[in-house]
């Protein structure tokens, strides 16, 4: 019959980084034990004292998680430059039959233009483009018969330039939004591809973000 302790660590290593967030002292064992009691009686199959868990877990010794978060780190140590962009604006359509025939005619007219920055992200029901502020009024025009939803001007992207490893070690997104949610940042968008990673925030907040993302690539082995 499994422990209370075993129990724990089976709990625990279904849920990622919580062991780290337990070594370093920053979560409420109580609440945490509070938490994690009816899925505890669960695999015990048979009641448990709140006390029995605090103890257990003040006594947990996270070594699997804390291995996979630094290799996590290793992985952030060989990331490339950060790349900021600014004037920048979001525009949230409906999807319809006609929007990427539209979305057409901006690609065309963003390509010839070097300096210009454009992504466009489509959803199930709605699509977004992050593009230039000074072609927005440009591209809405284009839009002109599409609905949209909403949009969003003076904004700012910060691009990470991420290693190939990162395609295979779960955490690394976790890892950068957790960092800028503790900073309360607030993103805009979010932009991926298999090696880059880009946040979009307001004007007043790409300061403090850039400055998030330049203390990652500082963190040691």
């Amino acid at each position: 019959m499994k422990t209370i302790a075993q129990s724990i660590n089976t709990i625990i290593s279904r849920k990622p980084f919580l062991a780290e967030l337990l070594a370093e002292g920053i979560i409420n064992i109580s609440s945490l034990a509070r938490k994690i009691k009816p899925e505890l009686e669960d695999l015990l199959r048979k009641p448990v004292q709140n006390g029995a868990v605090v103890m257990a877990l003040n006594r947990f010794i996270p070594q699997t998680d804390l291995q996979t978060t630094l290799r996590i780190r290793k992985i952030f140590n060989k990331i490339g430059d950060i790349i900021v962009r600014s004037n920048l604006s979001a525009i949230c359509f409906r999807n319809s039959a006609s929007l990427f025939e539209r979305q057409l005619e901006i690609i065309h007219m963003a390509i010839t233009r070097n300096e210009l920055f454009y992504t466009f992200a489509q959803g199930v029901y709605e699509s977004t483009m992050v593009i230039s502020s000074i072609i927005a009024d440009e591209c809405k025009k284009i839009m002109k018969e599409e609905a949209m939803i909403n949009q969003s001007h003076d904004l700012s992207a910060i691009t990470l330039k991420l290693p190939v490893e990162n395609i295979s070690e779960p955490g690394i997104y976790y890892f950068i939004l957790q960092n800028i949610a503790w900073e309360g940042i607030n993103i805009m968008e979010v932009i991926s591809t298999s090696n880059e990673f880009t946040i979009v925030v307001q004007r007043q907040d790409v300061d403090n973000a850039f400055r998030v993302l330049n203390s990652i690539l500082k963190l040691s082995i």
